[in-house]
């Protein structure tokens, strides 16, 4: 019984041990299978995902996005860049896309692309630095237009009128829009009680190409505070550095370029106006007067220096409001590049050459040397 008792407990073992093999090999099969399915599937996603990158992200899309690629940006740069901007599925497949097909020299510059384009078609247009689509039509906003005046522009190019136009950029609800859509840019101070128009000073002046027939009047709106926002994310270090806001900064620069012509030199304009600021001092420039007026005048009379308005900055100490027009970038850099000095006047002579002063008895006499 003793030995019978053995062979039976070592057959039993064996047979033990034949079952753990084949549920052993079942699992190793299970696991293999698993693998390959598993690869295989994740293989037919990855070619899909490739596949759905290299087509556009809305071959319907009629929206320019404007893109700013700057000076020594590498491929890295340019495809994060368009990803962040949606103009792109994945940079990772822009990258490589164009390192396959040895491109790679591609043109700083400002772009105006569209979600509908191919890669092929934004390679080519990083190469050219043009925009692979012809517009349809173009639109040119000049520096130190207002509202207003962007008005007549758009009632010109377009088929919407002005009031179209200006009931639109006035609309509350519109503009608690843009806020939400360009938080970088727009914040509640364009929602002060004393500002006559929430969005002067934010429509950036610049070409803007179009490529419907009629694109909707708030796309047109949106693509300028587009561009804005491109530039103003530039300044976005410096600004924070001085702890200023970009409605200051547009504020200060929309003075500039009112006050500048031709031969003027903004950098010490702005350091002038910084020094009364500073001191206190009214800044006393005519420009506000006829924003504050409400028309255009060739000469600013001794009477209009006293309309009390929140604009006009012969009364109110400080920046007006806000923006009384829409400063381009040589006046914006000019307030951030304002030299130091200890001049508190200027005025223009009759060529238009700036001449600056230190105290008040010194720009009498300029008054008099110049203007008599």
């Amino acid at each position: 019984m003793g030995n019978e008792t053995k062979k039976d407990i070592m057959f039993n073992r064996m047979k033990e041990k034949k079952k753990e093999v084949k549920i052993v090999r079942r699992i190793v099969l299970a696991i293999v299978l698993l693998v390959l399915i598993g690869g295989g599937i994740t293989a037919y996603s990855g070619y899909k995902y490739v596949k759905s990158a290299l087509l556009p992200v809305d071959e319907n899309s009629e929206e320019t996005i404007a893109i700013n690629v700057e000076i020594g940006s590498n491929l890295n740069t340019i495809a994060t860049l368009l990803e962040k901007n949606g103009v792109i599925h994945d940079a990772k497949i822009f990258k490589y896309y164009a390192k396959f097909n040895n491109e790679s020299e591609f043109q700083a510059g400002d772009y105006l692309l569209t979600k509908s384009m191919t890669l092929d078609e934004l390679i080519e247009s990083l190469k050219t630095g043009k925009v692979y689509r012809e517009p349809l039509f173009a639109m040119t906003i000049p520096e130190g237009r207002t509202l207003e005046e962007i008005s007549e522009r758009v009632e010109d190019k377009t088929s919407y009128s002005q009031k179209e136009f200006m009931d639109l950029v006035t609309n509350s609800e519109f503009i608690d829009q843009m806020i939400a859509e360009y938080p970088s840019i727009l914040t509640d101070e364009i929602k002060g009680p004393d500002l006559r128009h929430s969005l002067e000073g934010y429509l950036f002046p610049a070409t803007y190409s179009f490529y419907e027939e009629k694109p909707p009047l708030e796309l047109i709106v949106e693509q300028m505070l587009s561009v804005t926002e491109n530039k103003m994310a530039a300044y976005t270090e410096i600004l924070e550095e001085q702890e200023k806001s970009v409605h200051w900064l547009l504020t200060f620069a929309s003075l500039l370029e009112e006050e500048a012509t031709a031969k003027s030199d903004r950098e010490m304009i702005a350091s002038v106006f910084q020094n009364r600021l500073v001191k206190p001092m009214p800044l006393q420039t005519d420009p506000t007067v006829l924003y504050a007026l409400g028309e255009h005048k060739d000469r600013v009379l001794y009477d209009d220096l006293k309309i009390d308005h929140p604009y006009n900055t012969y009364v109110i100490p400080g920046l007006p409001p806000g923006p009384i027009s829409n400063p381009g970038t040589e006046s914006i850099e000019a307030v951030l590049n304002a030299p130091k000095s200890d001049n508190f006047f200027f005025l223009a002579d009759k060529e238009g050459i700036n001449h600056f002063s230190k105290n008040y008895d010194e720009h009498l006499a300029k008054i008099e040397k110049y203007l008599r």
